[in-house]
């Protein structure tokens, strides 16, 4: 008879199970950040909201948390993982790529910034010690939120974004300091706050030390033997193991856990395993910081935020507003125009996840009262649920302080008017440039055209013959001559704009051969139903050229490999054409008139012939 099971033991852990795999997601299609959901889900119930009215409603103990320590053990680890690729993503080469914003701008934003909050704290009567960690707290903004925000809109390599983004690399190095801090002025509780930070500064470099010497002995090598097993399991334990392991050697130095995955985290970014361990603890990290925010979202006093909602609004627009007022000049020093400083400015200006773990451990440590802890822990909350809405913001003020250039004077060179039948080029990035190169090598009369402003006025003036314009537009196509045109190819990534155009040019030429680059069988499929000659799936070319150069290698004579690859993508190319509308057929083309499977038996000369 099996054993009884103590549901309740599980009821937490499936609380945050639920939340990951169903609350969140759900809430992320409304627009709202994981992060910001899980600090939600928590705040609605943790004991200051749902679980408050336990009491009143005794059902409501299903739906609500009550064992916050085994939460807080997850949120720890949580934290030691974000840490740890945080130290993954440091290399030296990004860090010198970037060297000015993140050293420069950086630092000034994360110093100026804690040094200002810190006095304001002093001046209004916290002790100097709860003062200088406060600063620093909220000096520092959310990673967690703000990266994703700039990703999910596509603007991390955007002048403002590579801005946000520096800065959020220094302050996620200023979290090791702050660390440092909270030790020395714990210390100091005890006596002086010189002597607590010789303690601190002792203790951690001796952490440090002992994790950076048996690190770069024993990692490499014990990572090149699990690599050789190829047993993705066991790779993935042996990285959870180096974060965890080394986050217990700086523990029992009593250093936080976190500074010994960082430092782990940096020894292992130069190394060839850096991407392999990343993709690996990816999931692990998810879940993880979902409890750290789940657990913050537990501490977060709903009722005192209902009680005096006032205190809370005037504090988070004073703490937006001189951040604002901090780092819209010291943008503006490093050369960057007013509306990158300002799109940059507000989106660093609320506080991060980083304020709940400083808090955390100063209220823990007895260096930041129980009291101030919690009104910050819910200020930070409420400040990091203003991201989109300052962005938005930003967007708006950006665009109405851009100036307008003048058009650059290669762009407004059109194509020339058609002496016969030539080739047209739409799209000219790597693709592009490579079809046209061999065109001209065959004397084959061309114009290419682009809709990249800044690339295509930067080609011209090395001398490409290209041309800038919309493809989408009728107008344009006829004046590149698509009427009397010989063969159009299109050579454009995006597939929707790619659609659009084929559609266009055949309306506009019933008996132009179209020849485009599709993504897979199915993007080809429904290219051939728009009336294009010729598609070219990336996938199956890839595939095709890949047998060809192993088939070489292998000793196969040229002219057989040659003939055999020319015969399967005849093949594939007549599938996918007579494929019509049966998806079905489609998906089964590269299946489809596999070479006899004798063939494989065959042994294959080990020499060129």
């Amino acid at each position: 008879m099996a054993a009884a099971v103590e549901l309740a033991a599980y009821k937490d852990v499936l609380i945050i199970l639920a939340s990951t795999a169903v609350t969140v997601p759900l809430l992320k299609r409304l627009g709202i950040s994981p992060a910001l959901a899980f600090l939600g889900i928590g705040a609605l119930v943790g004991p200051s909201a749902l679980g408050g009215m336990v009491g009143s409603f005794p059902w409501l103990s299903w739906i609500t948390v009550s064992d916050t320590k085994q939460i807080g053990t997850f949120a720890e680890l949580g934290v030691v993982f974000l840490l740890f690729l945080i130290g993954l993503e440091l290399s030296y080469e990004r860090l010198t790529r970037m060297k000015r914003l993140v050293l420069g701008l950086g630092t000034l934003q994360v110093v100026g910034t804690a040094a200002v909050i810190a006095f304001v704290a002093w001046w209004v009567g916290r002790p100097l010690a709860a003062a200088l960690l406060i600063g620093g707290a909220l000096a520092l903004s959310s990673t967690a939120v703000v990266v994703e925000h700039l990703a999910e809109h596509k603007r991390l390599t955007t002048t403002s974004g590579r801005t946000t983004f520096a800065v959020l690399l220094m302050q996620d190095l200023a979290v090791i300091p702050l660390l440092f801090l909270i030790g020395a002025l714990s210390h100091s509780q005890e006596g002086s706050v010189a002597l607590g930070l010789v303690m601190a500064v002792g203790q951690g470099v001796i952490a440090i030390l002992v994790v950076v010497v048996v690190g770069r002995r024993v990692l490499r090598p014990f990572l090149r033997q699990v690599s050789a097993l190829h047993e993705p399991q066991v790779f993935m334990a042996a990285a959870i193991l180096i974060v965890v392991g080394t986050g217990v050697v700086t523990a029992a130095f009593g250093v936080s856990m976190a500074l010994g995955a960082f430092v782990a985290g940096l020894l292992l970014a130069e190394t060839e395993y850096r991407r392999a361990i990343e993709a690996t603890l990816q999931p692990f990290k998810g879940i993880l910081l979902g409890a750290f925010f789940f657990s913050v979202g537990l501490s977060i006093d709903v009722r005192a935020l209902f009680a005096t909602p006032m205190a809370y609004a005037l504090a988070v627009t004073a703490l937006i507003a001189l951040k604002i007022v901090i780092i819209v000049p010291l943008v503006r020093a490093f050369g960057l125009s007013w509306p990158v400083a300002i799109r940059s400015a507000l989106l660093l200006g609320p506080a991060g996840e980083f304020a709940f773990v400083t808090m955390g451990q100063a209220t823990a440590a007895g260096v930041v009262s129980a009291e101030a802890g919690a009104f910050i822990t819910t200020m930070t909350a409420i400040s990091m649920a203003t991201v989109p809405l300052l962005d938005r913001l930003g967007g708006w003020i950006a665009d109405r302080l851009a100036v307008k250039a003048a058009p650059d004077p290669e762009l407004t060179v059109g194509p020339p008017a058609a002496a016969g039948k030539r080739v047209i080029v739409v799209g000219y990035g790597r693709v592009g440039q490579l079809v046209c190169e061999m065109l001209a090598r065959h004397q084959v009369p061309y114009v290419a055209v682009d809709s990249d402003p800044r690339e295509i006025a930067h080609l011209r003036r090395k001398g490409h013959a290209v041309f800038f314009g919309d493809a989408n537009s009728e107008p344009f196509l006829e004046q590149c001559g698509i009427r009397d045109a010989a063969s159009l190819v299109l050579t454009l990534h995006t597939g929707a704009a790619l659609d659009e155009i084929a559609q266009i040019a055949r309306s506009l030429n019933p008996g132009l051969t179209i020849i485009a680059r599709a993504r897979d069988a199915d993007h080809a499929k429904k290219l051939y139903s728009l009336g294009v000659t010729d598609a070219v799936p990336e996938t199956i070319e890839a595939s095709l050229q890949l047998s060809e150069a192993v088939l070489f290698d292998l000793g196969v004579p040229a002219g057989k490999v040659i003939a055999s690859v020319h015969e399967r993508r005849d093949a594939f190319r007549r599938e996918l054409q007579e494929a019509g509308v049966d998806e079905a057929r489609v998906r089964t083309a590269v299946r489809t008139s596999q070479p006899d499977s004798t063939a494989s038996a065959r042994v294959l000369p080990a020499s060129r012939s």
